[in-house]
């Protein structure tokens, strides 16, 4: 496995070597040892799959309000995704800037995002499969998001929208100064 630093800082492309021969390939997708020596999260404790039959699919973009430490490892186990994360961490000397990368089933890429960010992705190719493994368990009443064309993020998505569900549609507009009191007032664990 290959690890390449990202320019947000705490984000990691990881590449897996496909060892081919005539039954097609064999490659490694996680490896405690080597996920430990980049200081990258070693335990997973919840794995989703989701599936996007059509081109110009939309998912996100989402996030988890603190206390949540939810850092997710993202691969595309078949087609291909344009794969976005934004800094959502306040004191951040990258906050609101964001990421993209191609994944793909070719490339044998994975991504890994650590807390505190905004994710979303648009598929490339039809029936795109996108594997998540995440280091803390989805929380229903953390979930928030931001839509994902807000000027805020500047995302440049490759394709136009052809799929996106309501609650991805409506996201609220980002606004930094009630974010980051929000975040804060969450942080500080002030109950809502």
């Amino acid at each position: 496995m290959k690890f390449t630093a990202a320019p947000l800082a705490g984000v990691s492309v990881i590449e897996s070597e496909q060892h081919k021969d005539e039954r097609g390939y064999f490659m490694r997708v996680s490896c405690e040892l080597e996920l430990g020596a980049r200081d990258l999260p070693q335990r997973f404790v919840q794995t989703s799959l989701s599936f996007n039959p059509r081109t110009g699919t939309v998912r996100g973009l989402h996030f988890q309000w603190p206390p949540s430490n939810e850092g997710k490892l993202v691969r595309c186990l078949s087609g291909a995704i344009h794969d976005v994360m934004v800094d959502l961490r306040p004191g951040s000397a990258t906050f609101l800037q964001h990421f993209a990368i191609e994944l793909s089933e070719a490339n044998a890429r994975a991504v890994y995002i650590p807390p505190g960010f905004a994710h979303g992705f648009q598929t490339l190719q039809v029936d795109a499969r996108v594997l998540y493994q995440m280091t803390d368990v989805f929380q229903p009443t953390l979930t928030a998001g931001f839509s994902f064309d807000d000027p805020a993020f500047g995302i440049s998505w490759p394709l136009p929208v052809t799929v996106i569900n309501a609650r991805d549609r409506d996201c609220p507009a980002f606004d930094a100064r009630s974010y980051c009191a929000e975040f804060e007032r969450r942080a500080a664990g002030v109950p809502t």
